[in-house]
């Protein structure tokens, strides 16, 4: 299975959200090219920020740093999730990792021209090292960890093989 070298945001984000679907994903099932959510997030990805260059740390991959050291992610849904805020913070912990002092980041949602700003801190990186080690426990299980409830898995690309009988 997954080291925790090779934890990265997409594990993060899918801890946060369905852990069905970090197990899913860890085991190389990812529907995800099929869903019209996630081609609509990439659309938003590709056409917002044109000027900046992603950043790929091998297992993480991060939309931007800036030159005062802060992690941008470009979003495609309206509002700040749980799961938004842990991603950013695994990228910071892994750009300390290689010896660049993050100093936090910023989440850029374009349909609502908002932005978030994350500080990177004592307490973010100790969350950064339990939900990695979060991941593994959920990663290493033998089985599936229960779906959620359906209304909960609107949008996902994992739906029809979470709910198809």
């Amino acid at each position: 299975m997954i080291e925790a070298e090779d934890v990265g945001g997409v594990h993060i984000k899918y801890l946060y959200h369905c852990r069905r679907q970090l197990w899913l994903y860890a085991r190389g099932i990812r529907p995800e090219h099929l869903n019209a959510a996630v081609q609509l997030g990439e659309a938003i990805h590709d056409t917002s920020y044109t000027r900046t260059s992603p950043v790929d740390l091998g297992a993480a991959r991060l939309d931007h740093i800036d030159g005062r050291h802060w992690v941008h992610e470009v979003k495609s849904s309206t509002r700040t999730s749980d799961a938004d805020r842990a991603q950013v913070i695994h990228y910071c912990y892994r750009l300390h990792d290689v010896g660049i002092p993050a100093e936090g980041g910023i989440l850029h949602y374009p349909k609502t021209r908002r932005t978030t700003t994350i500080r990177y801190d004592e307490q973010a990186a100790t969350q950064a090292v339990a939900d990695i080690a979060a991941t593994l426990h959920v990663v290493a299980a033998p089985d599936s960890p229960s779906r959620l409830a359906r209304t909960a898995c609107r949008g996902c690309s994992f739906l029809d093989y979470c709910w198809s009988d």
